[in-house]
């Protein structure tokens, strides 16, 4: 369970409460896409220096209820389809202190009932009307989301404003949640080899803000201590229209979306939210190197991160190309020099925000990462003398406009295969991700544009602040089990 919801090459739930249907598992498998990427002509392989097509356009329209709901609307009568998600602007980040997990235990308790539906009663909602949904909870938001039969669409609004009016929080079902986290947290990480690696720990030896270094998915006397005022505050705070985002994609008319909408979300009270969190990191100024023993690993693994530049800046657009290059697909520098020409491993994975989401959908400080499992005949130092090299190649030698323009194909693609997975929800995410932390979810139509403003310079600029050894932290791990 340490694959996203949105990644550019796969989809699926790390921290995720619960799952109906066949196309989620919270086992770790990945459902393959299920929508052509829109506008196929706009896919092919076009240097970007003489592209003359038009870029593929999302439908978006936006507004905001009195109470200060974000509402995104965004209609597509591919398939007779749509999907509902709803964005709470509360993760792993502004969890409380002393309360590590708390933001992903309340994720569970919102199947928990509310008003008018009985504990698991969503679920069996959704689900008997030939829908699917999950929920997950990360860095930056925890979401939920159902796609169903477009007939249905008023059903699942009304059911989304039902537990945003009011959950049915009680003892018994806090005492419940508590033991189904503590036992996800035992399965997934605890109890799995290289559990939680990378995508639970490196945040935790990479970032000195302690909102950015905990253990999101909490520690077990944390969960345990949690109490029923503590759920109490936390809804009444967070799950309040007005830190919330709504998003509707798929075959619906706007008019009658309206409407519903504005029956059942407009009279829910909004609340009084508080301050912004600081989560700004300092300058890194020197490598960081750090290892872990695994009693259940049988191979050494290593993950190295980079502190990234500020999003939505120039060097994040170029940092996005960057990890197209270094290791995005089986042609980038580090997958041809670590598996194709050495051999050390059989695949290298990693990215922006890999393994909790991509590099569009957080809000705060950011790392870029790789990490691979290795020979055992094979050193650490040997891997990251591989990747210094490489890097520094791009640095010396440059960026040619024929990887850049390569690097802007792949990014494309990537995106539009984004846009277009699991029914819509892939553009669900990134519309809901751009209302909550821009105010803009029009951005999805900007984002190629932004991308090929970056010159071959940018890049050379961004891999001598960004990507230097000192701005570094390495992590490995020591297998202790026997192969």
């Amino acid at each position: 369970m340490r694959n996203n919801l949105l990644l550019i090459q796969q989809i699926s739930v790390p921290l995720a409460g619960i799952v109906v249907g066949a196309l989620l598992a919270i086992t770790g498998c990945s459902p393959k896409t299920v929508t052509n990427p829109p506008n196929n002509a706009a896919t092919q392989a076009t240097p970007a220096s003489t592209e003359k097509a038009t870029a593929y356009q999302v439908p978006v329209e936006y507004y905001t209820l009195d109470n200060g709901l974000k509402v995104v609307l965004s209609p597509d009568k591919t398939a007779p389809i749509a999907t509902v998600a709803i964005y709470y602007n509360i993760g792993f980040r502004i969890e409380p202190k002393n309360r590590t997990g708390f933001a992903h235990l309340f994720e569970h308790m919102m199947f928990q009932g509310s008003q008018n539906l009985g504990k698991m009663e969503f679920i069996q909602l959704v689900q008997k009307n030939g829908g699917i949904l999950n929920g997950s909870t990360r860095f930056d938001f925890t979401n939920y989301f159902q796609i169903v039969p477009a007939h249905k669409l008023e059903t699942m609004l009304w059911a989304e404003a039902d537990r945003m009016r009011g959950l049915n929080i009680t003892q018994e079902n806090l005492t419940n949640q508590q033991g189904v986290v503590k036992n996800e947290v035992k399965v997934n990480v605890l109890n799995q080899p290289y559990g939680g690696f990378p995508w639970l720990d490196m945040p935790q030896y990479a970032n000195k803000n302690w909102h950015n270094a905990h253990n999101f998915y909490g520690d077990l006397k944390d969960l345990d201590a949690a109490n029923l005022d503590d759920v109490k505050s936390f809804f009444k705070t967070y799950y309040s229209p007005n830190n919330a985002a709504l998003v509707i994609v798929g075959d619906f008319e706007p008019s009658q979306a309206k409407t519903w909408i504005n029956q059942y979300f407009k009279d829910i009270p909004q609340a009084t939210l508080p301050p912004k969190v600081d989560l700004t990191e300092p300058r890194q100024e020197k490598e960081q190197r750090f290892s872990k023993d695994d009693k259940l690993a049988t191979k050494p693994a290593l993950a190295f991160a980079y502190h990234m530049p500020d999003k939505n800046t120039p060097e994040y657009y170029a940092m996005g190309l960057l990890d197209q290059i270094l290791i995005q697909g089986q042609d980038s520098r580090l997958y041809q020099a670590l598996v194709q020409e050495r051999g050390y491993s059989g695949s290298v994975d990693g990215g922006i925000n890999s393994g909790l989401g991509n590099m569009f959908n957080y809000n705060g400080p950011m790392l870029w990462d790789g990490s691979l499992i290795y020979d055992n005949n094979v050193s650490a130092d040997s891997i990251i003398a591989v990747v210094d090299r490489e890097i520094k190649k791009l640095e010396t030698q440059g960026i040619t406009q024929e990887m850049l323009d390569l690097a802007l194909i792949k990014m494309r693609s990537s995106l539009y295969d984004q846009i277009s997975q699991l029914y819509g929800f892939g553009k669900a995410d990134l519309l809901a991700s751009f209302a909550l932390f821009d105010n803009d979810p029009n951005r999805i139509n900007k984002l190629e544009s932004e991308f090929k403003k970056v010159t071959p310079a940018l890049m050379q600029k961004t891999i001598r602040e960004y990507l230097r050894p000192t701005n570094r932290t390495i992590l490995t791990i020591n297998p202790q089990a026997k192969s």
